[in-house]
Parts: C-alpha cells; sequence; structure tokens
C-alpha cells in the first residue's frame, strides 16, 4: 500500500500569504480606498525619473555587479558620510539587494543556521516571522507595551535573550506598525546587551527620514562597540516614493558582507541596473529634500490622527513612518478580521488587521493599521467614508 508524500514544503505551512497585499486585492476587487499597503500615491522626485529613462536610453540594460553598481555604492557611502559621520567601504561593506525585503532574507540566511533564535519586537512587519522560518531558524519575541506608547521592559527583553541565546536581534526604527522611533536609552541598552551576550542587530531603517518633531533616529550602528555587529539595511522606496523600483542596500562589516553576498548573488544575482543609476542620483538629495519629505508627512499624520480620533478609535500618534496603530474596542465587538472586512465592503477604505502583527494573533484582535501615505485629497475622501462610523 503506497503513502501519498506531502506535496508541499513543511515551512510554508507555518506561515500565511501577506495579509497587507491581501488587504490591497480585497481593496481593488470593492474599489475601496487602500489606506492598508504603505506605498505613496504621489509620484517620485522628476530628478530621479530623469535619471532612470537616461539610463534605459543609454543603454544600461545588463547586469550590474552582483553586489551593486559601483557608482551606487559610492553614493550610498558619500550620503552615510555627509548625514552621519559614517566612514564606510563602498567595495567592501555595502551590498545592493531587491529592496529591504530581500536585503532582510539575504541577511538572516547568511547569518544564521537553522535552529538559532532570532529575537523580534511585536508588532512586527509581517515578513520578520516568515524570513525567520525560511532560513530555519525560531524567533522569540518581546512586546512593544501599546500602554507605555509602545516601550519594551528592559528587564524582560535581557531574560528572554539570556534564555534564549539568541544569535540575532530584528530592529525596525522607526517602526512599521506601531510608528515608534526607538530612543538613545533603548538603543544604548539593546547595543549593551549585543555585546554582553554576543548577538547582531539587524536594522531595518527604511524609514529612517520619515521622522517628526521631537524625536531623532538613530543609526545603532554608530554606538559604542556596534560596528562589528550591526547589519544596516535601507533602501529607496519610502525616501522617495518608489515602492515598485525594489532597490535597497546591506551595510555590514566585510566579514558579513562577504556570506549576505553569497547568499544574495543567488537569490536574486542583482537589481535592476538602470534604477542603480537613478539610485546614485537620488544619494545626493541634500538634506532640505529629507526635511520637506518629513514635514509633508507631519502634515498628513495630524490631519488624519485628527480624524481617527473624530471617529472614536484610540489612537497612538506615531512618531515616525507613516503608519497609524488604532484600538477598534470603543467602535466594535467584533474582532479585527471582520472589522477590517467590513470597512472595506461597507464603507470602502481597507486597512490591515492588527493580528497579522503579532506571534499570536489574539494579541492583536484589537487593532488595525492604516497607512497615511497618500494626497491629502485622498485621505480626505478617506475621511469622509470613515466619519460614517462615528457613533
Amino acid at each position: 500500500m503506497s503513502t501519498s508524500k506531502q506535496r508541499v514544503s513543511h515551512k510554508v505551512s507555518t506561515f500565511t500569504e501577506s495579509v497587507i497585499r491581501e488587504m490591497t486585492r480585497l481593496a481593488l476587487d470593492h474599489n475601496a480606498i487602500n489606506l492598508a499597503q504603505g506605498f505613496p500615491n504621489f509620484p517620485a522626485p522628476q530628478s530621479i525619473k530623469d535619471a532612470a529613462c537616461r539610463a534605459i536610453q543609454d543603454d544600461i540594460n545588463q547586469y550590474a555587479i552582483t553586489w551593486g553598481a559601483s557608482g551606487f555604492r559610492a553614493a550610498i557611502a558619500e550620503k552615510y558620510k555627509t548625514f552621519h559621520g559614517w566612514e564606510i567601504d563602498p567595495n567592501r561593506e555595502i551590498t545592493v539587494a531587491c529592496g529591504s525585503t530581500e536585503s532582510m532574507i539575504s541577511s538572516i540566511l547568511g547569518l544564521v543556521d537553522p535552529e538559532d533564535r532570532i529575537l523580534v519586537f511585536e508588532p512586527f512587519y509581517e515578513n520578520y516571522g516568515p524570513d525567520a522560518v525560511i532560513a530555519g531558524a525560531l524567533p522569540v519575541y518581546v512586546s512593544l507595551d501599546p500602554g507605555r506608547n509602545w516601550a519594551f521592559d528592559f528587564q524582560q527583553l535581557e531574560e528572554r535573550i539570556r534564555e534564549s541565546r539568541v544569535r540575532a536581534l530584528i530592529l525596525n526604527s522607526p517602526n512599521n506598525p506601531s510608528g515608534k522611533v526607538f530612543s538613545q536609552e533603548e538603543l544604548t541598552r539593546i547595543s549593551e546587551l549585543a555585546r554582553e551576550y554576543d548577538f547582531y542587530v539587524i536594522t531595518d531603517e527604511i524609514y529612517e527620514h520619515i521622522v517628526y518633531p521631537g524625536v531623532t533616529h538613530h543609526p545603532i550602528a554608530l554606538f559604542p562597540g556596534m560596528r562589528d555587529r550591526t547589519i544596516t539595511i535601507s533602501g529607496l522606496s519610502k525616501t522617495f516614493s518608489i515602492t515598485g523600483w525594489r532597490v535597497g542596500y546591506i551595510i555590514a562589516p566585510p566579514d558579513l558582507t562577504d556570506a549576505i553576498r553569497k547568499i544574495h548573488d543567488f537569490l536574486t544575482v542583482g537589481a535592476a541596473a538602470p534604477l542603480q543609476e537613478a539610485g546614485s542620483v537620488a544619494m545626493g538629495m541634500g538634506q532640505d529634500y529629507y526635511l520637506q519629505i518629513a514635514s509633508d508627512y507631519q502634515q498628513r499624520r495630524d490631519y488624519f490622527v485628527k480624524v481617527l480620533e473624530e471617529v472614536g478609535f484610540k489612537v497612538w500618534n506615531p512618531s515616525g513612518a507613516y503608519y497609524v496603530m488604532v484600538d477598534i474596542s470603543p467602535l466594535t465587538d467584533v474582532d479585527d478580521v471582520t472589522f477590517v472586512d467590513q470597512l472595506i465592503r461597507n464603507f470602502g477604505v481597507a486597512a490591515v488587521p492588527g493580528s497579522s502583527f503579532f506571534h499570536r494573533p489574539e494579541l492583536g484582535r484589537k487593532f488595525i493599521r492604516f497607512a497615511f501615505c497618500k494626497t491629502m485629497e485622498v485621505l480626505e475622501e478617506a475621511a469622509e467614508r470613515l466619519l460614517k462610523l462615528k457613533r
């Protein structure tokens, strides 16, 4: 008697498809305003678009160097020197990848072995758990406390690190979905623990330039003793409103870069060559550009947070990035998934169920996340629809 073999890998049964992208599909199906997926609906800077077109017309159509075109890597290094005083070797410490998403999985696969532990703060961006599973690693979690504006307990963090003997910690600041920007005190404590317990910090800084008054983004790689144990990930998507270009990069010490480049090479070979040429132009944008985008997003944040509060949600005002988490319990007794489904079908606005940002879905049943990276006209139309929820 024959027995049938399992037709798919065990690992894919442990996580779902992206809930965020699923909400986009539902928004399209129901002609809803998409405040679920975090992509801007306004143009990229003209100079960057012109550079991409020019590169294509100049027949820059073949493979760049696997780990990134030399001009783009040099421009990345120059930007970090200008903004942070950080001296980076573009030939030995930078890898260009297909967005921050590929940057993260390449870094994890290059540095973490099966059965190693990876610490993740929750709520978390939904990719991090599946990334760990794909690498055969075991995620462990430390909660950001909404009651303390998404702070974490220092003692709990150390206990979890010591008990689990973590190999790496994933740090996302500014944070998606909460909008938290980790403070200098918090980053100092994480860096002290990284040195004491000898683990890597893989830091996703894709929203590094979208921060609001009263907070500052600090790259943890520049903290004492962290240069040799930090993998810094960022990219073009959010800062320049080009999420579909899929161009990101990884900064790491040379020995770690060597490992990451091997994985990156066999995952994707390389990022799009003409778009890397445009990336070189993007890296040359001055301080005025970054101040302007932060100011523009602050205007959107302030408007949309006020609307959500008027509707009746409990709202956490984000310190960075372009998302806002809300508590739906003042408005409804249903769970987050049901509420978002009703929101899309009956009111024409898409959000993301909060349960997708927690390893135990029940922890997120009263939360949903909105993205406000849209024109004011779109946010005003969304507000008109959402205000119909008002009790």
